[in-house]
């Protein structure tokens, strides 16, 4: 395999679309650093592993010995992102984009390389930018070429309201795509009309188009919605060693597939099928492979030691291998007559509601320490100290305190 033929294959390993291949290759070809670009408008202070989909590619990228731009759009950010609303967002205010911005460069650096990133701000170029540089950038498309937008179409038939402000958007950002001259852009599936905006954008003004990469939307823990927060299927970069474990380990075998293919870095896409077949002839479980990923992300956003020890508590809860003390552990406040069980579960985080807790304790898929709790009065004072159980998987050491 050619060194070429190799760099195409880790570039385009979980790819959804790249426009155009033979563009893509031809500039490899020439030898030099590619300028890689990929905006990120701070709209939420913190990530989770859906987000990384993006800065793992870039990170193959840099690898491969070229320039990555991480770019924070904190003017875009205040224009609002159209994709994928059915009705205007409200924009970010300078100060909420400033502070995102803030956290979002502190948590990139768990994935990318420092040393080999370039973070730029959007509102270098578009803050010099005069009324009339803005008038000049909205006439080079028009408002029929905006509507082919799927989002921008469906709310038009649907006589939603379009602020003329979200238009700006896609430009903006194809924009963004010339003050930078990028070789490359990376987005979501759902930013392919901005990504190709951009394109068009550099031939407007003398400039090579950048090649287009997207990446598909990560399939958070339910297999089914994409990860977000709002539905709770996500895995947080910043959550502590034990809770990326323990969700990892709860992904369903297919999903299983998908999560390696665009989060790791260690288990390559031959190897794939040598596990595959493993799994199917039971030479493999499939447990033990989540494992072996979950080691890899614990390790990729705290440490090696932090995911050892996160390892050897889910063993030691799960599996009964091993000793609890090697859990976190966390604090629980409690008034002076302590809790009832089901209140605690609550408090816990492992049931939604006491009605939920009450269920699980009839269920008899409640445990302390190992046993089984099915008793709903026992009350719990400051003091005690164990690891509460709610099914086979989900389960939290604790001590109890009081203010």
């Amino acid at each position: 395999m050619t060194e070429i033929q190799s760099a195409l294959d880790l570039i385009g390993r979980g790819a959804e679309e790249i426009i155009k291949d033979e563009e893509l290759q031809t500039r490899l070809e020439l030898g030099r650093p590619l300028r890689i670009k990929a905006g990120f408008d701070p709209t939420a202070p913190d990530l989770h592993i859906g987000h990384t989909v993006l800065l793992n590619k870039m990170r193959q990228f840099q690898d491969l010995g070229h320039q990555v731009i991480f770019l924070i759009g904190d003017f875009t950010g205040m224009i609002g992102d159209p994709t994928g609303k059915n009705v205007t967002r409200k924009p970010l205010t300078r100060e909420d984009v400033e502070a995102n911005a803030v956290t979002y460069t502190e948590q990139v650096f768990k994935v990318l390389d420092r040393e080999r990133t370039e973070v730029r701000f959007n509102s270098e170029w578009f803050g010099a930018m005069s009324a009339s540089d803005m008038i000049r950038l909205a006439g080079q498309h028009t408002v029929a070429r905006m509507l082919e937008r799927d989002d921008f179409s469906k709310r038009y038939a649907a006589r939603q309201s379009i602020s003329i402000h979200e238009f700006l958007y896609p430009l903006v950002q194809g924009y963004d795509s010339v003050a930078l001259k990028a070789d490359v852009e990376l987005g979501g599936t759902d930013q392919k009309f901005n990504l190709l905006m951009g394109r068009g954008l550099q031939e407007h003004y003398g400039q090579a188009p950048q090649i287009v990469l997207t990446m598909p939307l990560l399939e958070g823990l339910d297999g089914v919605a994409k990860m977000s927060k709002s539905l709770g299927n996500y895995i947080g970069i910043n959550e502590p060693p034990i809770d990326i474990v323990t969700k990892t380990l709860k992904i369903g075998d297919e999903l299983m597939w998908r999560w390696i293919e665009l989060l790791s870095f260690d288990i390559s896409m031959a190897e794939v099928d040598g596990l595959k077949r493993d799994i199917a002839s039971g030479e493999l479980n499939p447990r033990d492979l989540k494992l072996r990923l979950a080691r890899e992300l614990t390790t990729r956003f705290h440490d090696a030691n932090a995911a050892e020890l996160a390892i050897a508590g889910w063993n030691a809860v799960v599996r009964g291998q091993g000793d609890t003390s090697q859990l976190p552990q966390s604090e629980i406040v409690v008034p002076p007559e302590g809790l009832r069980i089901a209140a605690l579960l609550t408090a816990c985080g492992l049931a939604s509601s006491n009605s939920e807790a009450n269920r699980k304790l009839k269920e008899g898929a409640v445990r302390i320490d190992s046993e089984v709790v099915e008793d709903a009065q026992r009350v719990f004072m400051a003091g005690f100290e164990g690891v509460l159980q709610v099914g086979k998987r989900n389960f939290s050491r604790v001590r109890l305190v009081t203010l």
